[in-house]
């Protein structure tokens, strides 16, 4: 099987990740490929060598003067992105040697020009509904696609517009080894407001618990207003780490705090404590509770600090082997490469297929 990934453009595909997104997408290739599959990558620039990608962002855009002097003329950012989709779809449109796409991105373009290729298209949809997403559904001719969601929840709130399997993410179980625990918690991440870290450390000082904090600072002006006033001797802010520093990170920590102010699609970081066999006190938002059972982590209503607050002790207290238990036979990227490959059958069927 010849299977062609299109992959999010906006950053590059290589540690330490930009976010969940580009974890998932390069090991779904690097998965594939260990399971016989020809894979061809289409991804942002700056990529892990190892995947061969092709690049698709077209850099610099070629605009003449008279061009840019359009009053009209839209931001050059979303210009060079809606290019550079148009460029790998171009790429495809005479391509007969591939059976099947899987578009990873969260960009319309391939959705809308889907009809055009020759071989059929799989979308995984990692957002809920967009304003340009959900007019590129309804519009393309849905014989010639098929859609996954990363969780139910997810499914659930696309179901408007067109209905998808569920196919759960999943994390490298080698890589995010159990650790022995402690006594600090963490929390990691893309620090921006939407994942709200600065509630997590609120929950731990209200707990009386030392907090560390890892990720990527994706909004600066946030960090700075919401979450460094909060640092201190009892909250740590370590820095963006590779996965062998965060999973260690995570291993000797009592319990991992997971707090969005947004239903997310599936909790990224909740499967990767849990393979570390560490515990979740998160908020019961998103996808979250599909595969955080109540013996692996706690869940209370989103924002309630004071819930929180009073259950890290309960939470902090749940077994690790259970915890590790779950994310091996759950949230494993083998199970998710296996769940795959049957959505890929199925698609392909009565074609050629793994």
């Amino acid at each position: 099987m010849h299977v062609v990934i299109i992959a999010a453009a906006n950053h590059a595909l290589r540690e330490p990740f930009a976010g969940g997104l580009e974890s998932l997408t390069w090991h779904l290739v690097r998965g594939l490929r260990r399971r016989g599959v020809e894979v061809t990558l289409f991804s942002g620039p700056g990529s892990d060598p190892a995947l061969g990608a092709h690049e698709i962002l077209v850099e610099p855009l070629e605009l003449s003067q008279t061009a840019r002097r359009d009053v009209a003329m839209p931001p050059e950012r979303w210009l060079r992105e809606h290019h550079s989709y148009l460029q790998a779809m171009l790429d495809l449109l005479g391509r007969t040697d591939v059976d099947l796409i899987h578009n990873n991105s969260l960009h319309y373009l391939p959705i809308a020009l889907a009809a055009t290729l020759p071989a059929p298209m799989l979308t995984t949809l990692h957002t809920p509904p967009t304003p340009w997403l959900e007019p590129a559904i309804r519009l393309m001719d849905q014989r010639r696609a098929r859609f996954v969601a990363v969780s139910a929840h997810t499914a659930r709130s696309w179901r408007h517009v067109t209905s998808a399997q569920v196919v759960l993410n999943g994390v490298d179980v080698e890589q995010w080894r159990p650790g022995p625990g402690g006594e600090d918690l963490v929390w990691f991440g893309r620090l921006v407001p939407e994942k709200a870290p600065h509630e997590a450390v609120r929950i731990a000082l209200g707990a009386g618990q030392r907090i560390r904090l890892a990720g990527p600072v994706s909004d600066a002006d946030y960090f700075d207003a919401a979450v460094r006033p909060l640092l201190g001797p009892r909250a740590d802010y370590l820095g963006h780490l590779g996965t062998d520093d965060l999973a260690a990170l995570v291993g000797q920590s009592a319990a991992t705090l997971v707090t969005p102010v947004w239903d997310e699609p599936y909790g990224l970081v909740a499967a990767e404590s849990l393979a570390c066999g560490t515990p979740v006190l998160g908020y019961d938002r998103g996808g979250l509770r599909e595969f955080v059972p109540p013996d692996c982590g706690v869940l209370v209503p989103g924002g309630d600090l004071q819930e929180a607050t009073r259950r890290v002790e309960e939470a902090a207290g749940l077994d690790r082997a259970t915890c590790r238990r779950q994310a091996v036979q759950h949230c494993s990227v083998e199970r998710m490469i296996e769940d795959y490959l049957e959505v890929y059958a199925q698609v392909l069927a009565p074609g050629r297929a793994a």
